[in-house]
C-alpha cells in the first residue's frame, strides 16, 4: 500500500510522503485564497469555499483565517459558519451537518500521532474521522479530537476539550468535556 492508501484506510501512514504532503499543498493553496479574499465579497469567498471543500450546503460562511489540511475532506450542510481563526485538520473526513457554527479559535482534527518516540521521529500520523450533527454550536477556543462524533442539537461550551463522542440534545463543558445539561429540541413539530 502506498502512504496515502494506508492513510485512507486508517492506518499509520507516514505524513512527509510526497503524496499525503501534495494534499496538504492543495489545502494550503486553497486558505491563501479563500483568507485573502475580503470578507465583504461574499460571493467570491462562497466560490472559494466550494473549490476548497468536498461539499457545502447553501451559504457557507467562512471567515479569515482558516486553515485545514486537505480541504476536500470537509463536508458542511446549510447554513455552516466557521469563525475567525479556526483549523480544521482533516486528514480524515470530516461532516458537519446543517446550520452548524464554530466559534472563533476552535480547531477540529483527525489526526494523531503516537506516543512512540521512534514512530514520531518515523513521521507516523494516524487519523480519524470527526462527524458533527445538526444544529450544533461550537464556542470559541474549543478543541474536538479524532474519532469524535457530536449528536444534533449540541452545544459545546467555550474552551471545552472533546475527547468522547457528545449525545443528542445536551451542553457539553469542560477539558475533557462532559455532558452537563440537557436541551430540548425545539426545531420538532408539535
Amino acid at each position: 500500500m502506498t502512504e496515502a492508501e494506508k492513510l485512507d484506510a486508517g492506518l499509520e501512514y507516514d505524513f512527509w510522503d510526497e503524496e499525503v504532503d501534495g494534499r496538504k499543498l492543495h489545502a494550503i493553496r486553497g486558505c491563501e485564497k479563500l483568507n485573502g479574499i475580503p470578507v465583504t465579497d461574499g460571493e467570491a469567498r462562497e466560490q472559494a469555499v466550494r473549490e476548497l471543500f468536498g461539499s457545502a450546503g447553501n451559504n457557507p460562511a467562512v471567515l479569515p483565517v482558516f486553515n485545514c489540511d486537505n480541504g476536500k475532506n470537509i463536508h458542511v450542510g446549510e447554513n455552516f459558519l466557521a469563525n475567525y481563526n479556526v483549523t480544521i485538520l482533516d486528514i480524515a473526513p470530516v461532516h458537519i451537518g446543517d446550520y452548524v457554527m464554530i466559534g472563533p479559535g476552535t480547531m477540529i482534527t483527525t489526526v494523531n500521532h503516537p506516543l512512540s518516540p521512534r514512530k514520531r521521529r518515523q513521521h507516523i500520523g494516524q487519523a480519524k474521522p470527526v462527524t458533527i450533527g445538526r444544529d450544533v454550536w461550537i464556542g470559541g477556543n474549543c478543541t474536538i479530537l479524532p474519532g469524535v462524533t457530536i449528536g444534533n442539537n449540541v452545544v459545546v461550551a467555550a474552551g471545552a476539550v472533546v475527547t468522547k463522542d457528545v449525545p443528542d440534545n445536551c451542553v457539553a463543558a469542560g477539558v475533557p468535556a462532559k455532558v452537563i445539561r440537557k436541551l430540548e429540541d425545539d426545531t420538532e413539530e408539535v
